[in-house]
Formats: structure tokens, sequence, C-alpha cells
């Protein structure tokens, strides 16, 4: 153990968990009870309605000759993906409408950081396994010193938590702490650790500290690897949590930095974009019962250790065994034990960086697939809160709606192919006078499509005009014009990739719901362009198979091959997608020509700038 205080004795957090008392939180449980009710009947009302609407309409298009088990399928899996879309549609709109406000009387924020008592003590941790130390170096010196600025640096303790298992990498990490904590004068104040037993991943980690430590800080903030906060903001954070006494778990809404490549700098762009109005709508339902995303968040220690111990699942992959994406469950439990769990939107200051080609992505993604199948579980444990087994389902959706959309599309050319074999009957008894004419509703059909589109370009619109309303906001995105005609791009580029996920997303609930073993590896994050070999390892099959649904569709129907082609177009030219999205070089050609520019790169903070200029001297 390298730099560490003298251990206190350990701590073992009893796995049992306590039913709720009136007594667990101070004044937490019931507080926003009947505004939460009123908000939620008002708020999945409307996606209700809107929700059967859509699918009245969908039934009368696709029931024009009477309704087959094909039919009812198809029906049955629009409801849901009209309803997926619905979700979304009016987390945007309520979150509009919040932001006009310009405030949340729900979680009033501090404007400017305040005095920290004396005797508070707080832990920043960072979990890091196999990482690239140049950033972690750059993350946690510029996070240090902008913390030091604040004048409150003697209220905090950092750790870097290893779990690396190779060698190199714990040279690495044992070198960089020694470097990071001669530079900034930090030992004592900065602490390295590296298990010897690498039990239960992240989660285990956070756990054996917690067992270890926890009991000598107040509250513990959490970084990933890939993490960045302003001092400020630490403060604040720590401010609201003394003002607060019954949140357990404040979780900020971190903004993508430091991105390269043009797949990147598409989900940097619209995590600056549209990422307030979705979190502020997010709130406007969730209140309390907010989710927690394991990173840049504070924790209230005391609760979190007493109520939060991960439970064993019985049974095996996908529903049984190790908990993978124990987040969004600590929440559940922390919520369950009477403590609130905020997302607290509006605290700028709080960065991540995202995977750096789609490749990466899709690996990421397939590890959250498996974690969040396993919630579907635990959304009936006696005691969690209605907000957060709506968060276990919605994570879920995330990926069956991928699945059910490549269904929904698979059976329309299945029920168009059966049409193309299909002899129409026109006079279905002998010696009639008139004959039985197929009904086709074309102009439905269109509204239908408009009214779809609608509900997902809106959100997209609404977010430039708050974006516009917000004096000089629109300046940090290069201006109004650029911004209108990157969003444009966005949306154009999105519908490219869209298939592309869509695949892979089909296929990794596929191989969770047979049980297929998941490998964890550690992300990569430096950039990294895709190769051809690689593109076409991935995505061979996916074209070939695109190849012949778009040919299929082509010769039964010539409208299903128009509704098709959005899938299967990108499919066939998805190799070098994947491959030219990966390219930094793109990534820059529009960023020189203005598009796609967001806050961190026109008017970065101090913290941000000090990254970067310690991250490109430790990569020398």
């Amino acid at each position: 153990m390298i730099g560490t205080r003298k251990q206190p004795p350990l701590r073992r957090t009893p796995m049992a968990y306590r039913p709720f008392t009136s007594q667990s939180a101070p004044g937490g449980h019931g507080r926003y009870s009947l505004t939460l009710a009123a908000r939620r009947w008002f708020f999945f009302g409307l996606v209700v309605a809107s929700t059967w609407v859509a699918s009245s309409t969908f039934r009368i298009i696709i029931g024009a000759e009477g309704m087959t088990p094909l039919s009812w399928a198809i029906l049955s899996i629009f409801v849901f993906l009209f309803g997926w879309i619905s979700i979304n549609f009016w987390t945007v709109i309520f979150g509009f409408v919040i932001a006009l406000q310009r405030r949340d009387a729900a979680l009033p924020l501090p404007t400017a950081p305040g005095p920290i008592d004396p005797a508070t003590r707080v832990a920043l941790i960072m979990p890091v396994y196999n990482e690239e130390m140049a950033r972690i170096y750059s993350s946690l010196r510029a996070t240090y010193e902008s913390l030091k600025e604040t004048g409150q640096l003697d209220r905090f303790d950092i750790y870097i938590l290893s779990d690396s298992v190779q060698g190199e990498y714990v040279l690495m990490e044992e070198t960089a702490w020694s470097e990071l904590c001669r530079d900034v004068d930090g030992f004592g104040r900065i602490f390295y650790r590296r298990r010897k037993v690498r039990r239960h991943k992240k989660s285990g980690n956070v756990s054996d500290f917690c067992r270890r430590w926890g009991s000598q800080y107040k509250y513990m903030i959490i970084f990933d690897a890939d993490s960045l906060m302003e001092g400020d903001l630490l403060i604040r954070m720590v401010n609201v949590m003394d003002s607060r006494p019954d949140i357990g778990i404040l979780q900020t809404a971190p903004m993508a930095m430091n991105q390269m490549s043009l797949v990147s700098r598409l989900q940097q762009f619209a995590s600056h974009v549209y990422g307030p109005l979705f979190f502020s709508g997010l709130r406007f339902w969730q209140l309390d019962e907010s989710g927690y995303w394991g990173h840049n968040a504070i924790i209230r220690m005391q609760p979190f250790m007493r109520h939060c111990p991960l439970p064993h699942l019985a049974g095996g992959p996908p529903f049984g065994g190790e908990i993978l994406s124990h987040d969004f469950v600590e929440a559940a439990l922390m919520r369950r034990a009477g403590w609130g769990v905020w997302l607290a939107y509006e605290l700028e200051g709080s960065y991540e960086e995202l995977p750096p080609n789609l490749l990466e992505e899709l690996e990421r993604d397939r590890r959250w697939c498996q974690g969040n199948i396993q919630h579907l579980r635990l959304m009936f444990m006696p005691g969690i809160a209605f907000g957060h087994r709506l968060l276990f389902l919605n994570g879920n959706l995330f990926y069956f709606s991928s699945f059910l959309w490549f269904m929904l599309l698979a059976l329309m050319t299945v029920n168009a192919v059966a049409n193309f074999f299909h002899t129409t009957v026109y006079f279905t008894a002998e010696r009639t006078l008139f004959p039985h004419w197929p009904v086709q509703y074309v102009n439905l059909s269109v509204e239908l499509l408009m009214v779809t589109s609608a509900f997902l370009l809106i959100p997209k619109v609404l977010s430039v005009i708050l974006i516009a309303l917000s004096p000089g906001k629109a300046a940090r995105f290069g201006g109004l014009g650029r911004l209108l005609a990157s969003v444009i791009l966005e949306t154009l580029f999105s519908m490219l990739l869209a298939p592309l996920r869509m695949i892979f997303h089909t296929w990794y609930v596929a191989l969770n719901l047979i049980g297929q073993k998941l490998v964890w590896k550690s992300q990569v994050r430096r950039s990294h362009r895709t190769s051809y070999a690689e593109a076409m390892r991935a995505y061979g099959p996916g074209t070939v198979g695109a190849l012949v649904w778009g040919a299929v569709a082509y010769a039964v129907n010539k409208t299903l091959f128009w509704w098709v082609s959005v899938i299967v177009i990108p499919l066939l030219f998805a190799v070098p997608i994947s491959v030219y999205f990966s390219y930094p070089s793109l990534g820059i050609f529009f960023r020189k020509h203005g598009f796609f520019l967001t806050p961190v790169e026109t008017a970065p903070s101090k913290v941000l700038q000090r990254f970067r200029e310690f991250f490109f001297k430790n990569m020398e």
C-alpha cells in the first residue's frame, strides 16, 4: 500500500437489507409524494394518450383487410416503440417548460460555492483498471489545482484505487502517483492503493474502500478514469449535501469533452445541445427518485455503507450472478432506505470523455446491455421506489427498442412477402356484380409518418430555441447559423449510424437472453482509427444480410423497400462508415469549418485548459 494513512479497523457492512422506517433519512421519504404523483399522472397520461392515438391509426392502416396473427404481432411492437418515442418526446417537452422558467423550486442550488465546515471530510476516489495514466494524471492534477484555488482543499483527500493486474500498468500507476504528489506537493493528501484480488470489479473496489476508510469521511465523490470536475463545482456539491440532509446521492450531468473523431464529436455535440433539456425533463417526473451513473456524483457515506451493499442474484446470466451495472441498483437501494437521489443537471463544471470510435462504443454497450437486463429482475425487489422501477425498465428499453425495431421491419417484410404470393379474390361470392377491392390508407400512412418524425425532431428544434433564447449561448456553438447547420448534419449522420447500432444492440439482446457469458475488458479511451479489417469482421455479415433484405423487399413491394431502405442502405455502407467516422482528421475538418462546436472548445473553463495542457505535455 503506497501513500496511505494508517488503516482503521475494517468495518464490515451487513448484507441484510433493512426495511424502510421514517427515521432512515431526515425528511426524505414522502416529502415529494403528492407533487411527484401529480407530475407522473400528467406526464404518463400524455404518453399513453399519444401512444393510443398513433397505435389506433396504425391498426387501421395494417388491418384494412382484417387483422391476422402477424398483423397483431406488428401492432404490438409498434405500440411498444411509439410508447418509447413518446416518453422521450414528453420528457423534452416538460424539460423545455422548466428550462424557460430558469429555475426548479424542487432543488434550489447555490449560485456560488460557500464555506465547508472544517470538520467535514470528503474523499474523492478514482477507481482504475489498466488505464492510461497520462490522462488520469492530467485529470487529477487539473482538479487538484482547481480545488486548491477555492481555499478549501484541506477538506478533501484523493484516492487512486487500482484494480490493475498487468505489471506495466501497475508500474505506470505508481510512477504517475509519485510524480503527481511531487508536482503538487500532495503527499499525505493523494493516496494510491492497489488491491491484490479483483473481486466484483469496480463496485468491489469502491466497497473495499468504504470498509477500510469510509468511516473517516462524511461524503465520497466518485470519478471515472475519464472524469474531470472543477473545484468550485466540488465545493457546491458539498454545500448542497450539507443544506439538504435528506439527500443520499447527488448526481451531476457530465458533459462530453476532448473528442476528436467524427462519431465521438457527434455525441459530444448532442450531449451539449440536447442533454440539458432531456435532463431537465427527467427531473420533472423523477424528482428525488433519480438515477446514479457511477461517477461525477457525491454520496453520503453513512447511508451508502449501511443500505447499499449489492446482493448476489441466484442463478446464472443474464438475470443472475454478480450485479454488473451497480450504479442504478445502489441508487435504488439508497432511495429504498428513504434517502433522496437527485440529478443536479444545472451544476456546470462536470466533464467526461466518450469512446473514440463506433466499435469501442458498441463494446461498452455490450457490457451495459447485460448489466441492464439484470435490472428487470430487480424491478420486483420489495421496497424499490416506483421511479427506480421505471429507471430499471427504461435502461432496458434502450436496447430492446433496437431489438424490436429490427423485429418490426423484419415482420413487415414477411408480411409483404406473404401478400406478394397471396392471390387477391375480387368476387367473394358467385354471381355478384360488385367486386371487393383491396383497401389502402396511403394518406393515413403519410400522416402517421409525419407525426412520428415530428416526435423525433421537435426535441432537437426546442433545444436550438432554448440556446437561441439564452444571451450569448449560441456564440459558444459557433453562432446560430452554424448551430442550425450542425443540428441538421448531426441528424443526417445519426440516421446513418442508427442502423449500425441497431444491429449490434439486437445481437447483444439475443446473446444475453441465451445466457452467453460476457468478459468485461478495460475501456479503450485513446483516439483509435478503425481499420477496414476490424470493420469487415464487425459488419461483414450485416452487410450481406442487408443486401439480401433489400433485394427481397424491392422484389415483392416497392413501397416496403423505401421503408426498409433507411436501414438497408446504411448497412450496405457500414464498413466505410465505421472506418471514416473513426478518423480524427474528419472530426478536425468539421471543427475547422465551424461544425459541431461546443462550449468546451469555444469557451473552455480553466480546469479544461489545464487538463489539456497537462495531457499533451505528458503525451510528448
